[in-house]
């Protein structure tokens, strides 16, 4: 039994070939009725568009590439059902890589998806050298997602207002009592950006000597090397500041296993507001990074440049907002004490 064909869904639906291929590519110009009765005739006869014959045509593969830096990161999910939702709408497919892998084995991570003549690429998070992507720019559209590196010419940046977030933390935590704040800090443009907020809040409430900050890897594990670190000291902080919900997960674990409370003894506060801080045992007080809102601007700023290409690069910064939920609180009474004393 042969398969069906485009002229078989137009004859099933009553319409032109031409048609059905404008209903096909999604777009605006055909009437709600005559897209119904194409798409009726596409489901009851099972039809596929021939992918390779349609990019032949239309010298295009429909498809975009995804380069994440890594897979591991449960923030990029938020941004990636953003970016995907768009480009759905506008018919087109992703295809996703992880550039660590690429890294292990010595392949410059982007060469398959020029090798697979992808329309645009979207690099998700930061990668080693984004230099390398002036090349890459020249062919094809790109844009950079969550990350602030500084990029080649003629590539959008999209990204959360990181600066803005952390001085949201930090009046939060000053707001609640904390003087004694440390921040468990990340590593790139990101962690940089967010140590420096976190650094110039404190100080614009006088509590720049009151400010520790401690470097960590924004793994669960690093967060919770680092929280025991800071626990131990005599001053300890009532109050820790991780760079990402991961970490922050790793400071919970930590001040519990030292017997102490959270948020009773220990506020935590996180960065991302991942599906972790949301889990009902966790409930972690944290940062909403706009991950969707920056996956759907990288998409919009991808479609602007697949259909007017050239022009300077752009960056757009998606405004953060702060997630108060069951992790911080005001600090114990007996610091409260002390201070007044």
């Amino acid at each position: 039994m042969r398969a069906p064909t485009i002229r078989d869904v137009a004859e099933r639906a009553g319409v032109s070939k031409s048609l059905v291929s404008l209903v096909l590519r999604g777009s605006e110009q055909v009437r709600p009725e005559k897209r119904e009765a194409v798409l009726r005739a596409v489901r009851e006869l099972g039809y596929r568009p021939n992918a390779a014959a349609r990019s032949l045509s239309e010298q295009r593969t429909r498809t975009i590439g995804v380069l994440l830096n890594d897979l591991r990161n449960p923030w990029f999910v938020d941004l990636l059902d953003g970016l995907n939702s768009l480009l759905h709408d506008n018919g087109l497919h992703m295809l996703l890589a992880d550039a660590r892998l690429n890294r292990r084995t010595g392949q410059d991570p982007t060469d398959p998806f020029l090798d697979l003549g992808v329309d645009g690429l979207v690099v998700v998070g930061t990668l080693p050298d984004p230099a390398a992507l002036g090349a890459v720019a020249a062919r094809i559209p790109v844009v950079v997602a969550g990350a602030h590196e500084p990029v080649p010419p003629g590539v959008d940046v999209v990204a959360n207002d990181d600066a803005q977030g952390a001085r949201l933390v930090t009046e939060h935590l000053v707001g609640l009592g904390h003087r004694r704040i440390a921040h468990i800090a990340g590593f790139g443009a990101v962690g940089e950006l967010r140590r420096r907020s976190f650094e110039a809040t404190m100080g614009e409430h006088g509590l720049a000597d009151q400010a520790l900050v401690e470097p960590s890897d924004m793994t669960e594990e690093g967060g919770y090397r680092t929280t025991v670190r800071l626990l131990s000291r005599a001053d300890r902080p009532t109050a820790v500041f991780a760079v990402n919900d991961i970490a922050s997960v790793g400071a919970v674990s930590a001040a519990e296993e030292l017997g102490l409370r959270v948020p009773h003894d220990l506020s935590v506060i996180g960065y991302d507001n991942t599906s972790i801080s949301r889990l009902r045992h966790v409930w972690l007080t944290t940062v909403d990074s706009a991950g969707h809102e920056v996956g759907r601007r990288a998409a919009r700023c991808l479609l602007d440049r697949m259909d007017t290409p050239g022009g300077e690069g752009r960056v757009h910064l998606a405004a953060p907002t702060l997630e108060i939920r069951g992790t911080t609180a005001p600090p114990p009474r007996r610091t409260a004490a002390k201070r007044r004393r």
